[in-house]
């Protein structure tokens, strides 16, 4: 049997479900990493959710650390995790380590827009409201009889 079908749609069975995100290759991981927005933030881009990357102020909402937030120092899209800085926890031998997070517990209060590209495709492909319809419609010359 194959670890990973491409034309797997869905199972109702949690293992299959596990077995899925566990074998998926990372160009469909990188999927996985998607924080919901601040409510602000989704006025503004038009969009619920984008995928985390490094720079990004994120808020943890979820768990020991909730209502904490910081920047984005580390995602890793093989293990869905991201490391975000000043957020530790102490290790036996007494040193410090970033805490890992899970995509699903963060909220994205401010995107680091460095990279242009980030949200051209978005732009493009935003939802038009009817008035902003009317707005871009040329208006029309009337005939002169």
């Amino acid at each position: 049997m194959k670890e990973y079908s491409a034309h797997w749609m869905s199972s109702v069975r949690p293992g299959k479900q596990r077995k899925f995100r566990f074998n998926a290759p990372l160009h469909i991981k990188r999927s996985f990493m998607a924080v919901h927005l601040a409510k602000p933030l989704r006025k503004e881009h038009k969009r619920r959710s984008v995928i985390v990357r490094v720079g990004d102020k994120v808020k943890i909402s979820r768990g020991t650390f909730s209502g904490k937030s910081g920047k984005v120092e580390k995602v890793d899209t093989l293990h869905e995790k991201v490391y975000i800085t000043g957020i530790e926890h102490n290790k036996k031998d007494g040193s410090k380590a970033l805490y890992p997070h899970h995509p699903s517990n963060l909220i994205i209060e401010e995107i680091n827009m460095q990279d242009k590209r980030r949200f051209a495709h978005a732009q493009k492909t935003a939802k038009v409201t009817p008035a902003q319809k009317e707005q871009k419609k040329p208006q029309k010359a009337e005939k002169q009889a």
